[in-house]
């Protein structure tokens, strides 16, 4: 018996929440990407602002009332994501409780517990790189450009420092080649979702990424369903059994599998044979 006992494997239950950045600048001013230097790359509106606080307030409620909380969150280089994961971040880190939380309006001036969370940049979170998801401003410039984004340092600089995971090394060196078709993206997000929970099996993960990347966590991972729509900062949580045997490095885990319900946390999707 004491042999079994020592040679049992541990298990636990993971999870990963894949959510979309909140509302972006130019699509609220369509004038924005205008002889902007990045014109890929718009801010978030003041209410995108907001509804990322508010989700990320709701994204930590929900997972203290089913006992688990996020450890380790990776964001897409897109500033519309880092701007979402810090507010997001600020939620999840603060240190009123989930209840008198809820009740804060606004994430300035919320007092932070930073070691709850490690945070750092996902290259393979990145927008679908072609002209569908960018449009024709950026189709015009993108084979000129040599660097899309500001080097790391940079890049961080929008993120609590303290939460900051220099460690962590990106699946993805820097952002996929302009040029990659739908399904390439689509088929992209799937594997980064599933690399990432291989790469901190024993974490629960938040991903700030792209709305098509909301939608392959749930069209990749829950057989036969069509995604028509996505809103901002919606997110969906999937989950799978992972275990561990004593002494040993390696792990053994189940299938991801979706957890979210169709309109509950604003992705609407349906069997593809009802649409």
């Amino acid at each position: 018996m004491a042999t079994a006992t020592a040679t049992a494997a541990h298990e636990h239950e993971q999870r990963v929440v894949v959510m979309r950045h909140g509302d972006r600048l130019d699509h609220a001013e369509p004038i924005w990407p205008a002889n902007k230097p990045r014109p890929w790359d718009p801010p978030l509106t003041d209410a995108g602002l907001l509804r990322a606080w508010t989700v990320g307030k709701r994204i930590r409620a929900a997972a203290a009332a089913d006992g688990w909380a996020i450890h380790r969150v990776l964001v897409s280089p897109f500033l519309r994501c880092r701007q979402t994961a810090a507010q997001a971040l600020a939620a999840l880190c603060a240190v009123p409780d989930d209840a008198a939380l809820l009740a804060i309006d606004d994430a300035a001036n919320v007092p932070l517990d930073t070691s709850r969370l490690k945070v750092s940049i996902e290259y393979g979170l990145s927008e679908m790189m072609n002209a569908q998801a960018m449009g024709m401003i950026v189709e015009k410039v993108a084979p000129s450009v040599k660097e899309w984004f500001p080097d790391l340092p940079e890049l961080e600089a929008d993120l609590p420092p303290e939460t900051i995971d220099h460690s962590a090394e990106s699946l993805y060196p820097e952002v996929p080649k302009w040029g990659e078709s739908i399904l390439e993206g689509r088929s992209r997000y799937a594997s980064v979702i599933k690399a990432l929970a291989d790469k901190y099996p024993d974490e629960n993960l938040l991903l700030v990424t792209h709305g098509e990347g909301v939608g392959a966590s749930v069209s990749y991972f829950e057989i036969a369903v069509e995604i028509y729509e996505v809103e901002y900062c919606a997110y969906s949580v999937l989950g799978r059994q992972v275990s561990r045997k004593p002494g040993e490095e390696g792990f053994t885990a189940d299938s991801l599998k979706v957890f979210t319900k169709t309109g509950t946390t604003g992705i609407q999707y349906a069997p593809a044979s009802q649409l």
